[in-house]
């Protein structure tokens, strides 16, 4: 009897809904991730479209991995093609 009882109550837990809540890692206007540089850009596209970045950190690991730092954002490139651009968070917004 006791086993029907788990069993039971196995098949009331599975009848639950999942819950789950959504995180938007997204920070700023998002009409501002038009005026970042593309996934796949090359570093000349960047440099040409954005101008010279404030900081040019060295390349890191295998395949090597460059940050550039512009005001509003950083440009994270995998030999010379973009992966990400990524908005610089304000420390004075909240």
């Amino acid at each position: 009897m006791p086993i029907v009882r788990i069993l039971l109550l196995l098949a009331l837990a599975a009848l639950q809904p999942a819950l789950a809540e959504t995180l938007s890692t997204e920070t700023g206007d998002p009409a501002a991730a038009s005026d970042r540089p593309h996934r796949g850009s090359s570093m000349a596209a960047v440099e040409s479209r954005f101008g010279e970045p404030m900081t040019r950190h060295a390349a890191v690991g295998n395949p090597p991995i460059t940050r550039w730092d512009y005001p509003q954002f950083s440009v994270y490139f995998e030999r010379d093609l973009v992966l990400h651009a990524v908005l610089v968070r304000n420390p004075t917004a909240g």
